[in-house]
């Protein structure tokens, strides 16, 4: 087997791989149809295996071909990974430049950072972001990204990272709804509207339910494991459920019900790769972000004093 094998061949076996045909490959990779052929054929060489055989809805991939993906993958992302690490460390130039990874869970990513990436790609127009929405620590300790907003502790003693408050959780419900259907007055009230909730347990649900086991999944009308669609069922007035106090404003404003019955706490952290202290890049993205998170945490909800546990 020969294991001087170009990147360039993996990478076009990648794209054959996610676009079914060559032709697919060598659009989505800038190329012509017989440099994109040549390299499936040269990589089948070096392997000494068939990766793809034709049919009439394109290339098949082979038993072999699929057991390489995920390695292929894995080399794509690192490849990656160093060109974004390299432009993110100075070059003698003044102003900062590079491209910055973010990780963050879907209602973060899409309700709380876009103001701030905003902002600070209004003050820092040569930083490109690109944001990934996930849950998965891993992401920054294998450099899948370069920082991330988690709501667990890291332990990994490769990754810094820095708490910034607590984000509190509650149920709400549209006016809508509750002009419709009333508001509910106790906890066994609560029981007889329509919920929305999860769907599949996960450690932070099992947790919760320790203290709020009336709220397991059997009673909930709406289920999905989306934060950001329980979000839009409540908006659109569809039921009853649980989301962030800071969220109750906007174009459809949410009322808060029980609180005294219901409040969680979601710690919240910023995270980033040891390896990217000296990168002023990544670091002045990480100052910006823990600012604009915590000013996130510290605002107070509409009609609502926050009770922040930030002990």
């Amino acid at each position: 087997m020969n294991t001087s094998i170009p990147w360039e061949w993996y990478r076009t076996f990648l794209a054959v791989l996610r676009e079914g045909s060559l032709s697919g490959a060598s659009r989505a990779l800038s190329i012509t149809q017989p440099t994109a052929g040549r390299h499936i054929a040269a990589l089948e060489s070096a392997l000494g295996q068939v990766l793809f055989t034709r049919s009439q809805t394109g290339l098949l991939a082979t038993d072999t071909a699929l057991a390489l993906r995920k390695h292929a993958e894995t080399m794509e992302s690192t490849a990656y990974t160093l060109q974004r690490t390299a432009t993110n460390f100075g070059t003698g130039c003044t102003a900062i430049r590079g491209v910055v990874r973010i990780s963050a869970s879907e209602v973060i990513g899409t309700e709380v950072l876009p103001p701030m990436i905003a902002k600070l790609r209004e003050s820092h127009p040569q930083i490109t972001i690109e944001l990934v929405l996930s849950n998965r620590i891993q992401d920054v300790l294998h450099r899948e990204a370069d920082i991330a907003v988690r709501m667990t502790a890291p332990v990994q003693e490769q990754l810094i990272a820095r708490r910034v408050g607590s984000i509190e959780l509650g149920l709400h419900a549209s006016h809508l709804y509750l002009a419709r259907c009333g508001t509910p007055e106790s906890a066994e009230d609560l029981l007889k509207h329509s919920l929305v909730g999860f769907d599949q347990n996960t450690p932070f649900i099992r947790k919760a339910l320790k203290n709020y086991p009336q709220l397991n999944r059997n009673v909930f009308s709406m289920r999905t494991d989306s934060d950001v669609a329980q979000l839009n069922l409540i908006r659109a007035g569809a039921g009853i459920g649980i989301c962030q106090v800071q969220l109750t404003k906007g174009d459809i404003p949410l009322q808060r019900l029980l609180p005294d019955f219901f409040s969680l706490y979601l710690d919240t952290w910023l995270v980033m790769h040891e390896d990217l202290r000296n990168s002023g890049c990544c670091k002045l993205v990480f100052d910006i972000l823990a600012r604009g998170l915590e000013e996130y945490i510290c605002r107070k909800p509409a009609n609502e004093s926050l009770t922040k546990n930030d002990s």
